[in-house]
């Protein structure tokens, strides 16, 4: 993959993240002109959920953030990976990571358990340009350049796409996550900001990345400073949003995936009074 224009997935500035989209939303989203939906979680393997989505839209990408090794083996992986892309040619871009070892047992040598995964998907024809990594640390996003379209980072910040940015080159492919409340209430927002965040604060690899970032031991401690929670959840108007987000495009992402914290009736609401700010095109 010399070719850096053939090697980037093509999905837009923005897009949506969130969990169990509907083909609906999917469709009403993709009109609000985002060019991807990211479904979080670690769906499992047989991925049955993709086609219904894209079956009601046009060009709308559809993308994992993230399967997860550890649950979902490689074959039955790449069987569905084949039958999505044949049905709906390059509209499908496949997340992989290595999750969390406080989530699963069996989680040992992850980023060798993440390469042999990386070469099970080339056994099983998954072309490299069609797939994106997990990635935090510079070891495992470097594995993202190497061997994938390229990284997509979560609950970061844009000095964090900045970094990634210089550590992968121009070439790769750069979608971090940002999430978002639209409120210009800062209590309103950090308290919904933080129940978003409690689950991660006891997982190594965020809080890892966290200090890595210039955070200290009390920023990252439940529930979370002020000052880290700011940092990972943009609140305000939808320009102040958009400005937010526009951080990381400036630092080298090719793609935000953005996380509207809402309730699932509320979300193509959200996107809806942000999509002008980020100068998107309705359909």
């Amino acid at each position: 993959m010399t070719d850096a224009a053939a090697r980037k997935p093509n999905l837009g500035r923005f897009g949506s993240f969130g969990r169990g989209v509907t083909p609906q939303q999917a469709k009403e989203i993709e009109a609000l002109g985002y060019g991807a939906v990211w479904v979080g979680g670690s769906p499992p393997a047989e991925l049955e959920w993709v086609e219904p989505i894209l079956e009601q839209t046009t060009t709308l990408q559809v993308a994992t953030g993230i399967v997860n090794i550890w649950t979902a083996p490689a074959k039955p992986v790449a069987e569905s990976f084949h039958r999505i892309d044949k049905a709906y040619p390059g509209r499908f871009l496949l997340g992989i990571g290595v999750g969390h070892p406080e989530a699963h047992g069996e989680y040992q040598k992850p980023y060798d358990a993440l390469v042999r995964y990386l070469d099970q998907l080339d056994e099983f024809g998954v072309p490299a340009e069609r797939r994106v990594v997990a990635a935090l640390g510079p070891r495992v996003l470097g594995l993202s350049e190497q061997r994938s379209a390229g990284a997509h980072p979560y609950l970061t910040t844009p000095e964090h796409t900045a970094r990634a940015r210089e550590l992968i080159g121009p070439s790769a492919f750069l979608a971090p996550e940002h999430k978002v409340v639209l409120t210009t209430d800062a209590e309103e927002a950090r308290a919904v900001g933080r129940k978003a965040l409690d689950i991660y604060f006891n997982l190594a690899n965020y809080r890892n990345n966290w200090k890595r970032l210039g955070f200290t031991d009390d920023d990252i401690a439940r529930p979370g400073s002020d000052r880290l929670v700011d940092a990972l959840v943009a609140y305000g108007t939808p320009d102040a949003i958009a400005v937010r987000l526009g951080e990381h495009l400036d630092a080298g992402a090719d793609h935000v995936a953005v996380q509207v914290l809402t309730r699932p009736d509320k979300l193509v609401p959200a996107l809806a009074d942000l999509s002008g700010a980020l100068g998107l095109n309705p359909a």
